[in-house]
């Protein structure tokens, strides 16, 4: 029988984990070593490792770098994957470039999150931006994100950027400035997680809306959106946004290293269609770097869902609230305290 495969665990513990990291440190090589994410009670999802580049807990979040087989480097915050280096650009894609699309002459970006520096990279390949404000509130990620993941070292280091850190609701409080573009790219909402009151109708209502000009765009991360997995919070999120702006709509795509379909939400009280052929037209106009995922032909099939989640989204009542929130599976690190 072959040698019994070593485990990994980010959220909660393993009598593996700390073996796992320090022989991988050593050189040795383990064959059978494995990250393992908990998707739900019943179901998990596993990755084989090459090593662990980094594992901490920063003020507000458990993190781990992975050197994965299958996927490369892979950033997991609270035990949830967020990036793979092999398929970011599908996640980072779809979420920047719809918005700074369907806007007519976007200036000024902000993210909330995006730690990573991948959505500020697409948002930077527009040649009409003249800022880009990253506000992510946790220094450690942003620290070891720019430490190994060289393709985004020109983005942290462009003049566009502004890289801040503080907590996206007080740092958008705080500022007098508007925005073209505001940009949600959050962790999932997790019972006892950093960020699930930033998907809240009080904070979309109160505090993000005002800080977009008139023909402004919202776009957010809006979680799992599988045929078995979009009632957790992705109909949910959609559904406070249609509470706060006029036009909304959603799209989703299969990422591979997410095992299952993910979904976003766009926003504005301006209308947002954009046919196809004029997309395309818009990206060959205004983005000066190659596209890998995203075409005009793409982006409408993927705002049609099929009649089960459709449904779902046309029946959903739930508006998120600080007292009344959806949670994908899994716990933040505050649950330990």
């Amino acid at each position: 029988m072959g040698e019994a495969p070593e485990f990994f665990y980010v959220n909660g513990i393993s009598k593996f984990g700390h073996e796992t990291q320090q022989n991988h440190c050593n050189g040795q090589n383990h064959d059978s070593s494995w990250y393992e994410e908990i998707i739900d009670d019943d179901l998990k999802w596993s990755y084989k490792l090459n090593s662990v580049l980094h594992k901490g807990i920063s003020e507000y979040q458990e993190i781990a770098l992975l050197d994965t087989k299958r996927f490369g480097k892979a950033l997991v915050i609270d035990g949830k994957m967020q990036s793979a280096e092999t398929d970011e650009f599908i996640y980072h894609e779809c979420l920047i470039h719809p918005p700074l699309l369907c806007h007519p002459n976007p200036k000024r970006v902000f993210i909330m999150g995006g730690g990573e520096g991948s959505t500020a990279r697409e948002a930077l390949k527009h040649n009409s931006i003249d800022k880009v404000v990253m506000c992510d509130i946790d220094q450690e990620v942003v620290s070891f994100c720019r430490k190994y993941l060289v393709v985004n070292r020109e983005a942290f280091s462009h003049k566009k950027l502004e890289l801040v850190i503080n907590d996206a609701k007080a740092e958008l409080e705080k500022r007098k400035e508007k925005f073209d573009v505001i940009v949600g790219d959050l962790a999932d909402p997790l019972e006892d997680g950093p960020c699930y009151q930033l998907y809240t109708k009080s904070f979309y209502q109160k505090i993000l809306k005002p800080k977009l000009n008139d023909n402004g765009i919202f776009v957010t991360q809006a979680g799992p959106a599988g045929i078995f997995t979009h009632k957790e919070v992705f109909t949910s999120i959609y559904n406070t946004i249609k509470q706060v702006f006029k036009y909304v709509m959603v799209y989703s795509t299969h990422v591979p290293s997410f095992a299952d379909t993910w979904g976003w939400v766009m926003a504005s009280d301006q209308p947002l269609s954009i046919g196809a052929e004029e997309m395309d037209k818009r990206i060959g106009a205004r983005i000066h770097d190659e596209l890998h995922y995203l075409n005009g032909a793409w982006f409408h099939s993927s705002s049609i869902m099929n009649k089960t989640i459709m449904l779902s989204l046309q029946n959903e009542t739930h508006v998120y609230t600080e007292e009344n929130a959806r949670f994908i599976p899994g716990h933040g690190v505050a649950h330990r305290f």
